[in-house]
């Protein structure tokens, strides 16, 4: 029997049908019932099934490295909390939290910390994400409240995404504007310094100087005013502020974006003569300095035309991770109160307080994500509890975020799998993962949906909510964390909203107070007596005290960092279109490790040229907080003196490929969200003497200068390389895949330096590794079907006469690799993306391949010519 669940992984919460296999594991496809995506998923919801398994999984309690009990480890979270408040005050303990975390166990915790330690020093890995957005929101409507849904999509005409790369990130939305696109129409803006596969559908691109965003749309609010675009009426009836904000936008410099002017007048044109236009923005936005002005300048445009809150207008800000929005709604944030109430009003504080029959609410807001392990590293933090996330790797700055946790006095990590941060931690608890655990989260459109366990929990693995309540109830405070079910903890909540719903505030869902849990469906909010679901702010009823919008005046500003001859590049942070987060859970699928194995640093030709970088060999990237190596990619996707690396690889999985150990913790001073996108780094040409590839049916301890670890279907693969070659490279691949006593076969061509072994038993190829003084150019998915099998034909590198090799994969959904995808082309002349579906079907699922199917389109377009 197929169970409804809701995907884990970004903000769009498509709703995922799961039919376990008595195996363990799980069959996965799209809900075609689900409003957010209607039974598409992308390349990582489609691949869920491969990441059931319990490897590298916590399965039972640990205290000091060592497994103990459940009782033994809570009793000395417990006693250890208790001694810091006793000894340095309840603000010298924190709890850091995640979106990954459900509804139902972030309230929990947000209780026990809020109202009954009686601190606020409780933040999320959110803050890195969304937080600019959130206090933008606060600052023009009075209330976090995202006014649109995602059926604007589909009404709009005009769709401008900034800072966003909605193909990769966010593929289900992404396909859904496609259709809009075909259907209607509907023109797509792209404002985005570097030019992402979301271009591929883009009528205009335009890439702005990094940081200039605010200055982009002042102009668009100056035009407006200037070509009779204002919308009079909503803004004599809805709207203050409007006249300072138009003054501050008439003294900025829209050459500050560094556009072309015939670009700018065309968007400009188009923004104030379309009326249904939605402006979509995502972390390009808020991962900056001045991310919160940035929002403003945005929601500015969209009060003074009166596009907002009616089909097809208005602001949208995607979220990130699958429950954001629910942690933004039960107070996750250090500066905010459960269900969008607010820490520096009194009436709110006593309503919490009073709901909860607490003995205590924190007065001020506590110490943000950034402040908050600043503070840990200082010693003022004494007793820290993490909660599924990797602060150690994800956060600017990594280096310094680790070092402090391991210096902290006393570090609980409540995880799924073994990570940089658990290793750091004094007590490990074992957590439910997805599949194994119940509860709700919210999407970027405010729809509530259920996640439902399809699995038995594993070994001792406990749920969050669970642990919470168990450590309050050590602390004292068992009957006020009493609940017998998650759907208690959601009841609660539901209760509370009603409260703040009395009060006049945005999220109220006390309508679903008394519903039945196990069968809610998808439900986007409010849900009270007052309003169900829809738009708001069509009509005005701002939560501001006089119920008007305020427009703020906004000076943009550039990032604080220059670059220099020091550090001459400025670097761009982001995400690649298969992998999540920090990959504990996308790296256990081999077909989503396929597109991209290891990390990378995107540079322009010319500026490659300059420092002597060739294509695929490894450069050493610098920041004054710390360094990186990463595999060279040579592309005019990004712009001379701009460079782009992602930020998943780990201590796990690539550990000198840690990308945020180059950012600097600088923060937008409203927010305190971190400026992710504009570091000033150095890039010089690594020159290793060898670089390796291995790939074997067991696991792989590597060891050297650089080296990235990936699963492929029957095992693992490893890029390498080092900085000194080893005297012996038979003793070198047999420490690497611990086979002391395997056979090997060798090839050595001294003329070129190259070296290739396999390692066998029982006439079974257990492992190969190639080494070469270059990069070393291998059909690397043949290798990887062919370990375990008989025979050392694999030593060729590459298949033989007859065999096909399909080649890295393109279309992760279904498989489908870039030999195979060129030989289709070449063979049946096909001349389109649709074309290409129809004969291999890549491009025909999420979608999210299909700039890279224009790009191969075009070259064999072009070759013909």
């Amino acid at each position: 029997m197929s169970i409804r669940t809701t995907c884990p992984y970004c903000g769009v919460g498509c709703g995922v049908l799961a039919t376990p296999d008595g195996a363990g594991g799980a069959r996965i496809k799209g809900d075609p019932d689900h409003p957010a995506n209607a039974g598409r998923l992308c390349s990582k919801g489609t691949a869920l099934g491969e990441t059931l398994g319990l490897g590298g999984r916590v399965l039972t309690p640990q205290v000091g490295g060592a497994p103990a009990s459940w009782d033994a480890a809570l009793d000395l979270v417990a006693r250890r909390f208790q001694a810091a408040i006793r000894d340095h005050g309840p603000d010298s303990v924190a709890f850091y939290l995640s979106g990954q975390m459900l509804t139902e166990d972030y309230y929990a915790a947000n209780k026990l910390i809020k109202g009954y330690i009686g601190t606020a020093n409780v933040d999320t890995n959110s803050r890195l994400c969304m937080a600019s957005s959130v206090a933008g929101h606060k600052r023009a409507f009075g209330a976090d409240t995202v006014p649109g849904t995602y059926e604007d999509l589909d009404q709009a005409d005009l769709v401008v995404l900034v800072g966003s790369n909605l193909a990769w990130c966010h593929p289900v939305l992404y396909q859904r504007l496609v259709a809009a696109q075909k259907a209607r129409g509907t023109k797509v803006v792209v404002v985005d310094p570097r030019r992402t596969a979301t271009c591929d559908i883009a009528d205009l691109h335009l890439a702005l100087a990094p940081g200039s965003d605010a200055a982009l749309f002042n102009a668009a609010l100056v035009a407006l005013a200037d070509r009779g675009a204002l919308d009079r009426a909503y803004l004599a009836a809805h709207v203050a502020g409007f006249d300072a904000a138009l003054i501050a936008a008439r003294a900025s410099d829209p050459a500050m974006t560094g556009l072309a002017a015939a670009d700018l007048a065309t968007f400009l044109d188009w923004f104030t003569t379309t009326a249904r236009t939605v402006t979509l923005y995502s972390q390009g936005i808020n991962q900056s300095e001045s991310g919160t002005d940035k929002v403003n300048a945005i929601l500015n445009c969209h009060l003074a035309s009166g596009r907002i809150g009616r089909p097809g207008m208005g602001p949208f800000s995607v979220t990130g991770q699958p429950n954001a929005m629910g942690g933004r709604e039960v107070g996750g944030l250090a500066n905010t109160l459960a269900c969008h109430l607010d820490i520096g009003n009194p009436t709110h504080r006593a309503a919490v307080q009073g709901f909860w029959n607490s003995p205590v609410i924190p007065e001020k807001p506590g110490l943000k994500a950034v402040e908050m392990f600043q503070a840990v590293a200082a010693g003022r933090i004494r007793a820290l509890w993490i909660i599924h996330t990797n602060p150690a790797v994800s956060m600017p700055d990594a280096d310094a975020v680790a070092r402090a946790i391991k210096g902290c006095d006393f570090v609980v990590v409540s995880d799924v799998t073994q990570t940089d941060t658990t290793r750091l931690a004094d007590v490990v608890l074992p957590a439910t993962a997805w599949g194994e655990k119940s509860g709700t989260v919210t999407n970027s459109d405010r729809t509530i949906s259920r996640q439902r366990a399809f699995l038995p929990a594993p070994g001792q693995a406990r749920d969050d909510w669970r642990m919470v309540a168990d450590v309050a109830a050590r602390m004292g405070w068992g009957e006020a964390f009493g609940w017998q079910s998650v759907g208690d903890v959601f009841a609660e909540h539901a209760r509370l909203s009603g409260v703040a719903g009395d009060l006049g505030r945005d999220f109220d869902i006390s309508g679903l107070a008394k519903a039945d849990y196990d069968a809610l469906p998808p439900t986007r909010w409010p849900v009270s007596a007052r309003q169900q679901g829809g738009r708001f702010f069509g009509q005005g009823g701002f939560f501001t005290p006089d119920q008007r919008a305020r427009m703020l005046p906004i000076t943009p500003r550039l990032p604080v960092a220059r670059t220099a001859p020091r550090y001459p590049f400025r670097l761009n942070t982001g995400r690649v279109r298969d992998q999540w987060h920090t990959m504990t859970r996308t790296a256990l699928s081999p077909r989503l490790t396929q597109h991209i194995a290891e990390p990378f640093v995107e540079i322009h030709p010319a500026d490659a040229a300059g420092l002597g970088l060739a294509p695929a060999t490894l450069a050493r990237v610098t920041s004054p907080q710390g360094q990186a190596i990463l595999r060279v990619s040579i592309t005019d996707r990004v712009a001379p003196g701009q460079v782009f690396a992602p930020m998943h690889w780990t201590g796990e999985t690539a550990p000198t490929g840690r990308v945020d150990a180059l950012v600097a913790a600088v923060t937008d001073p409203v927010s305190g969200q971190p400026e992710s996108k504009a570091s000033v780094v150095a890039i010089a040409a690594l020159n290793p003497a060898w670089y390796g590839f291995a790939v074997s049916i067991g696991p792989q301890s590597p060891d050297a200068t650089y080296w990235a670890r990936a699963r492929h279907a029957g095992g693992w693969r490893s890029e390498l390389a080092g900085m000194e070659r080893p005297q012996d490279w038979e003793a070198y691949a047999r420490a690497l895949f611990d086979l002391p006593d395997a056979t090997c076969l060798s090839v050595e061509d001294r003329v070129r330096g190259t070296h290739r072994l396999a390692l066998m038993e029982g006439g079974r190829t257990l492992a190969a590794f190639f080494a070469a003084p270059e990069p070393v150019q291998l059909a690397r998915g043949h290798l990887a079907d062919q370990v375990g099998q008989g025979g050392a034909a694999l030593l060729a590198g590459r298949p033989g006469a007859g065999v096909a090799d399909p080649g890295p994969t393109i279309c992760a959904c279904l498989n489908v690799g870039l030999n195979t995808i060129t030989a289709a082309i070449a063979a049946q002349n096909l001349r389109s993306v649709e074309q290409i579906g129809s004969a291999l079907q890549a491009g025909t699922s999420c979608g999210s391949c299909r700039p890279e199917l224009a790009v191969l389109l075009a070259r064999r377009l072009e070759a013909a010519e």
